[in-house]
């Protein structure tokens, strides 16, 4: 799986991880999608499926290099700095985008995600009626997810750390949102928003050597939930790949099926006409979180109308979101065969 990487090529696994970096933090949008599409899923799993045993015996004796090479430490080290970058750069323009223009984002990643499976199944075996069933059960495992009403907020870390397994869903599983999953679980505003940002802003502080912060008890709280919600990521990223590894090495075919089926039963998750349903008390006062943000409770899905100006906007950017994944593509395709 090791290759030589010319410059162009570390650049445009550094946008891949920018971009997957980006997708997993928004609810509906799943990393592993852009990993499928761009042509580097399987090799982004069997690369995670090294870290093992023997990797660790590599490290325990000293062979750096080898063990560099063992686990295709370039591939992953450009990817994963793309996602580490985007979590602090393109993911907080997306949060602001999502905030002022949330129609035509979601519109975009709904585009995105049916360009993602027109490409994804255009060269697939329809005819196959094990394969049509399998894709059948992707699409009712996807359509399901979406409809399920998230929990409410816990941060004890035992559980911290089975969100931290579950949130990297996203990046091994195409279709299924790590994020949307977080927010199911009801502890997506705490580790993806208040959690991130108490790192942030530790960082900053450290930069400014002002360490006061180590007498905010509820920052120091904040930054230990994010420790045990990336061991939990870690472990599950490694455990996930070993098992997606033997799956996609033994059945093949069902997978990509299930894989295409569940993308797009997903589609109900990022469907852009949409509104808000906020938790409310039993007296029908409305929830808010500890910043004073109001509590997602579940989503009201409309049809638009034809004659609304905004409608025809939003199929404007499923277009554009379309063209995007397909140019994308393209491009991907033409460079490596130069």
């Amino acid at each position: 799986m090791q290759s030589t990487r010319t410059l162009s090529d570390k650049i445009f696994l550094f946008l891949k991880g920018l971009a997957m970096g980006a997708a997993n933090k928004v609810p509906g949008v799943s990393g592993g999608v852009v990993a499928f599409v761009a042509g580097f899923y399987e090799e982004f799993i069997y690369s995670l499926q090294k870290f093992n045993y023997k990797s660790l015996i590599l490290l325990l004796n000293g062979r750096l290099k080898s063990l560099f090479q063992y686990i295709n430490g370039k591939f992953i080290g450009i990817l994963f700095l793309g996602m580490i970058v985007s979590y602090f750069s393109v993911s907080k323009v997306l949060d602001f985008l999502i905030e002022r223009y949330e129609l035509y984002v979601w519109s975009t990643f709904f585009g995105m995600i049916v360009g993602s499976i027109y490409y994804i199944a255009k060269d697939f075996e329809m005819k196959s009626m094990r394969n049509l069933i399998f894709i059948a059960i992707g699409i009712a495992g996807g359509i399901s997810i979406s409809f399920l009403k998230p929990a409410t907020e816990n941060d004890n870390l035992w559980f911290v750390f089975f969100c931290g397994i579950i949130s990297v869903s996203g990046m091994t599983l195409p279709g299924l949102s790590g994020s949307f999953v977080l927010i199911l679980l009801g502890n997506y505003v705490l580790l993806l928003v208040d959690s991130v940002n108490a790192l942030y802003d530790t960082i900053v502080d450290i930069l400014k050597f002002d360490f006061s912060f180590t007498n905010n008890s509820e920052r120091l709280r904040l930054l230990q939930v994010l420790t045990v919600f990336t061991g939990g990521s870690v472990f599950g990223l490694v455990t996930l790949s070993h098992i997606l590894s033997y799956v996609l090495k033994h059945f093949k075919n069902i997978t990509f099926a299930i894989i295409i089926g569940f993308i797009t039963g997903s589609l109900g998750v990022v469907w852009p006409w949409k509104d808000k349903i906020f938790k409310t008390t039993a007296g029908g006062e409305i929830v808010y979180d500890a910043n004073g943000d109001r509590v997602l409770d579940n989503y009201s899905r409309y049809w638009p109308g034809i004659t609304d100006f905004e409608t025809w906007w939003g199929i404007f950017f499923i277009i554009i979101g379309i063209l995007i994944v397909l140019s994308l593509a393209w491009y991907d395709n033409r460079r490596k065969v130069e």
